[in-house]
């Protein structure tokens, strides 16, 4: 649960990362910034600031940004109304971004698990993208992801969005962000 408050001190920092990687928003995206903290109540290590451009039947297309050392939590998207599941392309624009998917895990990760909640990742192969690298996920693939230590700005272009249907592997997790006075 976040505050009004703590929603619009995380859109204004947001947007700091917005434009150190050269992505221009309207005042509307700028005012929607949505603010995601999971239900954990630990937003400088587990969230993710986002703005969507569009999320049709067809097409998704969002950028991201995550804080220094922000975790996005493990999960994956599961199939949908008889549809198999989004399919996502990450394209890191800013700073450095660390995915986590199923394979062989990396030796020495340059990641590691939020504090207290090490159970709840359990894929360990280490993707590192920089400004200009992308990776594809595949329906219903497990993945989590960090920034590096500057934060990260990361373009999603996918199939259909429904944030709201992800499997976490975090019982605790709750996708919706609810906001308080």
């Amino acid at each position: 649960m976040l505050t009004k408050e703590q929603v619009k001190a995380a859109q204004l920092r947001a947007l700091e990362f917005y434009n150190k990687a050269g992505i221009v928003l309207s005042e509307e995206e700028k005012n929607n910034i949505e603010v995601a903290d999971f239900g954990l109540n630990d937003l400088e290590n587990i969230g993710l600031q986002l703005v969507v451009y569009v999320n049709t039947e067809r097409c998704c297309a969002k950028e991201m940004v995550l804080f220094p050392h922000q975790t996005c939590p493990e999960h994956l998207h599961p199939p949908v109304e008889g549809e198999p599941g989004k399919e996502e392309t990450f394209r890191c624009r800013w700073g450095l971004v660390y995915l986590y998917v199923p394979g062989e895990p990396t030796k020495d990760p340059k990641c590691k698990a939020p504090a207290g909640r090490e159970k709840y990742y359990t894929v360990w192969k280490e993707i590192v993208l920089k400004p200009g690298d992308q990776y594809t996920l595949f329906p219903n693939t497990l993945h989590w992801f960090q920034a590096g230590p500057e934060g990260a700005v990361i373009s999603e272009f996918s199939t259909k969005s429904r944030d709201e249907a992800d499997i976490f592997t975090d019982p605790e997790i709750q996708r919706i962000t609810k906001v308080v006075e």
